[in-house]
């Protein structure tokens, strides 16, 4: 009988583990290339239609609060952290200096219409004087003729003695100065008629309120009135107030800033993407963004509006000597300029410098490039724009006031400077 174990020898047991293993390894590696594959198609048909960076941070624009006049500050009304709204004061300076100047530059108006009333007067004036000279002259030619009739008169009587030498002397002597009497009325009357042709050209083709030296005094009446509104500082946008340096009773010349303004509702975030990165950007592309303050919970829209400049190091203080011997190959970033929903930054505000994550969807290349010239974003402000009406009325009263009509408003000139700005706003008579 023969035994079973002589006929199958027994496998040796290395052969048998690597039996065994051969599955799993056939199942590892399946299992990576489906992986690979998964990888391969998910970067082809997503990942590389998308370019990610955390090196975005959020900027708005800082609006740097600085006088137009020199003057002291009486009062700060908004402080660090405070919310202001456009057209709200900020600062009060002291007005005395610009009152004065207001007061001085009223009485000058005023002076300024006399004396232009008088040039006025005076052509009536010179007008009476030039008639006066005229009948003078025309006095003094009838003189020289009447002594020009005596002495032809008594000439031939000289002869028959009937006339004597001095009578005939005398006679001539009063023709020559008849004669001398018309040349000065002549003379006289030439120089008044120089003084009315000059004092006309002083006058001619305008009226006392549009004369040229009225006018000039009156633009310094809208000056000093100008130079008073500015005593006090309104906020040109609204915003958060931050970086407030200037203190009460401080002395502060004009441009000098005082504090700064952040409109946190005009907020954008400057993506600084590498150099590689930029291959496929163009303008429009949208953009998916997060905070590091909200965390991955909140999340932004955004899109691509423009492309900076130059890299950072460009615009460094201290930008780098490339062309020194140790030089070492740095990638560059190029900020990117992304703009936000309104809407979703109402919703949950950011500040100024937070850091953002953004992720920009490139597959979308029918939008211009980046090198492209965005368009124009223009901002105002109408915080400045002073209403002259006052200064026009007061202007109107005191010409009226000093031509001897009546006055629409009369405002005294040592009245306050709040009592003369508080004036009707409705638009100024034209002077008649």
């Amino acid at each position: 009988m023969s035994n079973p174990e002589a006929n199958n020898p027994p496998v040796p047991a290395p052969a048998v583990a690597a039996s065994k293993r051969r599955p799993a390894l056939l199942a590892v590696a399946g299992i990576t290339v489906l992986a690979g594959l998964a990888w391969g198609s998910y970067w082809a048909l997503v990942l590389r239609h998308h370019e990610s960076t955390d090196n975005a941070y959020v900027q708005a624009p800082v609006v740097q609060i600085t006088p137009q006049v020199g003057g002291t500050v009486l009062a700060i009304l908004a402080d660090d952290t405070d919310i202001v709204k456009a057209g709200q004061p900020l600062v009060k300076l002291d007005p005395a200096d610009a009152q004065l100047a207001l007061e001085r530059a009223q009485a000058q108006l005023a002076q300024t219409v006399r004396e232009v009333r008088t040039m006025y007067a005076t052509n009536g004036t010179l007008s009476a004087n030039i008639r006066l000279r005229e009948a003078e002259v025309a006095r003094m030619q009838s003189d020289v003729s009447r002594a020009n009739e005596d002495v032809n008169r008594r000439q031939p009587l000289v002869a028959t003695g009937a006339v004597g030498g001095e009578e005939m002397k005398h006679a001539e002597n009063a023709l020559a100065g008849a004669r001398s009497a018309l040349a000065g009325a002549q003379s006289a009357l030439a120089a008044a008629q120089e003084q009315a042709v000059s004092n006309r050209a002083l006058t001619e083709g305008t009226s006392v309120e549009n004369h040229p030296n009225v006018q000039r005094a009156a633009a310094a009446v809208r000056e000093a009135y100008l130079a008073l509104q500015r005593s006090e500082l309104p906020a040109p946008v609204s915003g958060q107030v931050a970086k407030r340096t200037v203190q009460v009773g401080q002395r502060i010349a004009a441009g000098a800033p005082l504090m700064s303004i952040i409109p946190l509702d005009q907020v954008w975030v400057e993506a600084n993407f590498k150099e590689v990165q930029l291959r496929q950007m163009r303008i429009g592309q949208p953009v998916k963004l997060h905070a590091d303050i909200y965390g991955s919970k909140v999340e932004y829209d955004g899109h691509v509006v423009g492309l900076g400049a130059g890299t950072g190091a460009a615009f460094a203080l201290l930008p780098a000597q490339n062309a020194t011997g140790n030089w070492i190959k740095v990638v560059q970033r190029v900020p990117v300029r992304v703009e936000l929903d309104a809407k979703q930054v109402a919703e949950h505000p950011l500040r100024v410098g937070l850091s953002m994550e953004a992720e920009v969807d490139v597959a979308e290349q029918t939008g211009q490039p980046l090198t492209a010239a965005s368009n124009a974003r223009a901002t105002s402000t109408q915080a400045f724009d002073r209403n002259q009406a006052a200064a026009e009325r007061i202007v109107h009263d005191i010409i009226a006031a000093n031509l001897g009509r009546p006055l629409a408003t009369r405002v005294s000139s040592a009245a306050p400077a709040t009592q003369r700005v508080a004036l009707s706003t409705s638009p100024a008579r034209p002077a008649r």
